[in-house]
């Protein structure tokens, strides 16, 4: 296999994790990040742009003679990036715009596993036109409520509200624009029971190599309180995902998922990252990503023992099914430093020190970016993400926090209990 010049797309902990798995491979030849962040050009060289500029990245590519584009996050991929480089000629990793509508469109993807039999909570969607429908619709259901925004929303477009008044006014609030053009349509849904999970394939469209699974914690408060983040740490692999629950993720939802893309003649090449409920032992969809997660990332990619750009080549040409995949069967688990006051305001700019020092541990930047004078400096509300690899979870954890007590910003916060939930399902 010939080496290659690629652009990677991103610059969070994911775009990390990847520069540096793909920085491993010798079929790269020149590696390029845009936008990068303060980790990232320790692994190939940060690109000023906005991927969100398809001319300024078709430009780059041209001047850079770049053959391969693995794009990061989702925005680019809904806004038709894909689509702009394809017809370049130039390998992509990330579906096209049609393919990307599993994240872009909540309505889209939960009629995408309506039609396909991929289990899933019951749903129905509504617009301002329809908004009577939907205040009834949300009183014949017994709370908790589920509100989705359709589009994408940072993030932040999902709802689960306890009360009926309160979730028929902030349908009202939704559909008025809370989230902007994202909640111009208002996917409502059963709420699901059970305990969460992502799981993740690579696929060429016609066949996938499945990744390690992961579970990750979205709380900023320990004991999963508090508001929602990005993410606060992840374990790989579940210990509640059992042999039988894994054929089951693959029978019931991975098979059925690639098998409607061909279905629906949608070419896809890329990541699939599906959001899970453990519902009982049954697994039931709750998302859809056309990316890896973050901070799942950091976790399942220290897993993977295989070249991940021999299979990026693969994926591109079609024949995924003659690679294999071989996994680690250690434990990896990562725990995120985050800036004060997050996910609510926070100041940036704080100097990051002490992470030269970290032995047997890998840091990966999440939200930062190197000064003129070299120093490191916040420039996001997750800042780190200290991930290590170890025989078992306890000692992975024990790793990232002896780490984390030798990295220093002002402000710094991280939670305690990443992974303590999961006590329960190691056997004694």
């Amino acid at each position: 296999m010939a080496k290659e010049n690629i652009l990677l797309i991103g610059s969070g902990g994911r775009e990390s994790a990847l520069a540096w798995k793909m920085r491993q491979s010798d079929l790269v030849d020149q590696l390029y990040i845009m936008p990068g962040n303060g980790s990232t050009a320790n692994y190939g060289e940060n690109v000023d742009g906005n991927p969100n500029d398809h001319e300024a990245v078709r430009r780059f590519i041209g001047l850079k003679d770049i053959s391969m584009v693995v794009v990061g996050p989702e925005e680019p991929l809904v806004k038709g990036l894909a689509d702009s480089l394809t017809e370049m000629g130039i390998s992509v990793i990330g579906p096209r715009r049609k393919g990307a509508q599993l994240e872009g469109s909540k309505d889209f993807a939960k009629a995408f596993m309506m039609r396909h039999n991929i289990p899933t909570a019951a749903y129905k969607s509504f617009t301002k036109d329809t908004l009577k429908e939907g205040l009834d619709f949300l009183a014949s259901l017994k709370a908790p409520y589920v509100l989705k925004a359709d589009g994408l929303a940072a993030g932040k477009g999902v709802l689960i509200i306890d009360n009926l008044k309160e979730a028929q006014e902030q349908l009202k609030k939704m559909l008025d624009g809370m989230f902007g053009d994202a909640s111009a349509r208002v996917v409502i849904e059963e709420y699901l029971t059970g305990i969460e999970m992502s799981a993740f394939v690579l696929t060429d469209g016609k066949d996938y190599k499945i990744l390690p699974e992961a579970k990750d914690y979205k709380r900023i408060g320990e004991g999963d309180t508090g508001l929602n983040t990005g993410g606060m740490g992840a374990v790989s692999p579940v210990p509640f995902a059992d042999k039988e629950f894994l054929r089951k993720v693959e029978e019931k939802v991975i098979k059925p998922t690639i098998q409607g893309l061909q279905d629906d003649e949608i070419d896809y090449r890329g990541f699939i990252f599906f959001g899970l409920m453990n519902d009982g032992g049954e697994p039931k969809v709750i998302e859809y990503n056309v990316r890896l997660g973050d901070p799942e990332t950091e976790v399942i990619l220290p897993r993977i023992e295989t070249d991940l750009v021999e299979l990026f080549q693969a994926t591109v040409a079609g024949r995924l099914s003659e690679c294999n995949i071989k996994l680690s069967d250690k434990t990896c688990c990562t725990v995120m430093m985050v800036s004060g006051g997050y996910p609510g305001h926070y100041e940036k700019g704080k100097v990051i020190t002490g992470r030269e020092n970290v032995k047997g541990s890998i840091v990966f930047d999440a939200g930062t970016k190197r000064e003129a004078d070299g120093k490191v400096v916040t420039s996001g509300g997750r800042v780190l993400a200290v991930s290590t690899l170890a025989e078992s979870k306890d000692a992975a954890l024990a790793k990232s926090y002896e780490a984390i007590k030798g990295i220093n910003f002002e402000g710094a916060y991280y939670r305690r209990d990443i992974g303590k939930d999961l006590d329960k399902y190691y056997k004694k």
